[in-house]
C-alpha cells in the first residue's frame, strides 16, 4: 500500500534509547539480549497477516526488542488461556481485548496496567489520537487512555455494486432510509439476489445499539449509563418495536437472511453471494483484497421520521491492553513497540489495509484520495468520527454487558425465527437486562 507522505520517527528512536539504557543497567552482556514482547490477538486471517507483516518490519528494524505473536480463534479462548496462567511473569505483555463496555473495571483488574500510567513515563510523541477523548472507547471517565485503541471499528453497510447494477437500480448504492432500502431489496431479490439480498453478523449492534446512535437517540437511560446514579434502563420504544417487526417481516419474505455468525455472513459477501451486508468496518481490507469483488461502503440506515440527519454509530472493536507483572524493561519494550505502531506511516498502513479506524490524525492525513476510490462513503464516515461525539454517540457503560448482549442476541434470534412478536421480545429483553445488571 502506497503511503503519500513520510513522517519522522524520532519518538521511536527516543523510546529505544531509554530501553537500551534500561538494558545496560541490567549488567554486562544484558544489552546484547533482545527483550521479548508477546502479543496475543484474535484478528481475522486477513488482518492477522497485515499485523504480522508490520511486526516483522518492526523486528527487522532493530535488535533490542523481539515481538512474538500468538493468535486465537475467539476472545473467549484467549481469556481462558489467560486465566490458566499462574505466574504473572508468564503472561503476555500485550493482549487484544474488548473493553466489554466497562473499561474502567477492566483497567482496575490486578493483571492489567492502564496505558496512561506507562504513557506518563514513556510518552508516544508526535501523535495526535484520532478519536476524541470525549469518546469512551478505551478511555476512563476522566478521558484517560487505558488501552491502545488499535482495533477500533464501526458498523457499516457494505453493498455489492454489481448486484445493484444487475438489478437495474438507477442509483447503484443502498438507500440510507430503512423504507427506501426495503424497496431496493425487493428489486434485488427479484433480479439476481434472491438467495441473499441482505445479511448481517451483528444483529445486536445494528438492530439495538446503533439503531439508537444512528437515529440520534439514547440507547439507555442515565445518558447511556455515563451519568447519574443507579443502573441505567433500556426503554425499547415504538421505534424499536416497529423496526424489529420490519426485520421479522424481512426474514419471513426472504429479503434478509437470518443473521449468520462465525464469518459465515462475511464470507458469503466476499464470495459475491450477497447484495448487502451489515458488518464491522474491519472487513474492508479483506474485501478490498478479494479479487473480483466490486463493493462500496455506506453508513447504517436510519429513520427520517425520527431524525433529520443520521448520527454516528458507536465506536467498538478492541484494543491492546498492557498486562501487569512484568519488569520495567519489559514495559519499556512494549511501549517502544506501540510507539513504532503509532508512527504515521505504520498507522496509516494499518488503517488502509484493515478498515479499523485511524489510530492518529496523522495516519488519516497520510491517506490519499486514491485510496477511497470505489469505497463509497467510507472517507466521510471516518472523517465524521474525528469530531467530538454527541451525548448520544459517545459510547455507553452497562454493567455485565457481555451477558446482556448475549441475551439480546438470543432474544433477536427468537423474534426473527417468528417465535416471539417484537413487542413481547423487547419487553422481555428490557426486564432481563435490568436483572442481569444487578449481577455485578
Amino acid at each position: 500500500m502506497k503511503i503519500n507522505r513520510l513522517y519522522g520517527a524520532h519518538g521511536f528512536r527516543g523510546a529505544l534509547a531509554w530501553l537500551a539504557t534500561g538494558l545496560l543497567l541490567c549488567g554486562p552482556g544484558a544489552a546484547w539480549a533482545a527483550t521479548d514482547v508477546e502479543v496475543w490477538h484474535t484478528l481475522n486471517a486477513h488482518n492477522a497477516d497485515v499485523f504480522k507483516d508490520l511486526v516483522d518490519d518492526f523486528n527487522d528494524s532493530q535488535k533490542d526488542i523481539k515481538v512474538k505473536l500468538k493468535s486465537f480463534t475467539s476472545e473467549s479462548d484467549l481469556q481462558a488461556k489467560l486465566l490458566a496462567i499462574k505466574k504473572a511473569a508468564d503472561r503476555p505483555q500485550l493482549v487484544q481485548l474488548d473493553d466489554e463496555r466497562t473499561p474502567e473495571k477492566l483497567a482496575h483488574a490486578d493483571d492489567i496496567v492502564p496505558l496512561y500510567k506507562l504513557l506518563n513515563k514513556h510518552p508516544i510523541k508526535d501523535a495526535k489520537w484520532f478519536l476524541s477523548d470525549k469518546n469512551t472507547f478505551a478511555r476512563d471517565s476522566r478521558g484517560r487512555l487505558i488501552a491502545f485503541p488499535y482495533m477500533a471499528d464501526i458498523p457499516v453497510m457494505y453493498y455489492n455494486v454489481g448486484a445493484f447494477k444487475k438489478a437495474g437500480l438507477a442509483n447503484a448504492v443502498p438507500d440510507r432510509a430503512w423504507s427506501g432500502l426495503q424497496a431496493q431489496l425487493v428489486t434485488l431479490a427479484n433480479n439476481g439476489s434472491r438467495n441473499c439480498p441482505l445479511t448481517s453478523d451483528q444483529p445486536v449492534s445494528v438492530n439495538l445499539e446503533n439503531l439508537a446512535a444512528v437515529n440520534n437517540q439514547l440507547y439507555a437511560s442515565n445518558e447511556n449509563g455515563l451519568k447519574g446514579k443507579g443502573d441505567p434502563a433500556f426503554t425499547f420504544d415504538v421505534m424499536y418495536i416497529r423496526h424489529l417487526s420490519m426485520m421479522i417481516s424481512w426474514v419471513r419474505s426472504e429479503l434478509m437472511v437470518r443473521p449468520e455468525f462465525d464469518s459465515v455472513a462475511t464470507k458469503r459477501f466476499a464470495n459475491d453471494e450477497c447484495a448487502v451486508l451489515m458488518s464491522s468496518s474491519s472487513n474492508i481490507g479483506w474485501f478490498k483484497d478479494t479479487r473480483k469483488l466490486d463493493f462500496g461502503v455506506s453508513g447504517l440506515p436510519y429513520y427520517p421520521q425520527v431524525t433529520g440527519k443520521p448520527g454516528n454509530p458507536f465506536v467498538g472493536g478492541a484494543a491492546l491492553w498492557l498486562m501487569a507483572g512484568h519488569p520495567d524493561k519489559s514495559d519499556a519494550a512494549s511501549l517502544a513497540f506501540l510507539n513504532w505502531l503509532a508512527q504515521p506511516k505504520h498507522a496509516a498502513r494499518w488503517y488502509q489495509e484493515t478498515g479499523f479506524l485511524p489510530l492518529t490524525d496523522q495516519a488519516f492525513g497520510l491517506t490519499g484520495e486514491n485510496y477511497y476510490d470505489k469505497l463509497g462513503n467510507w472517507r466521510q464516515l471516518v472523517a465524521a468520527q474525528q469530531s467530538t461525539p454527541t451525548a448520544n454517540g459517545r459510547g455507553f457503560r452497562i454493567d455485565n454487558y457481555p451477558a446482556i448482549r448475549a441475551m439480546f442476541r438470543r432474544t433477536l434470534d427468537r423474534a426473527l425465527d417468528g417465535k416471539e412478536p417484537a413487542v413481547t421480545a423487547l419487553k422481555t429483553a428490557s426486564a432481563e437486562a435490568s436483572r442481569l445488571m444487578r449481577q455485578k
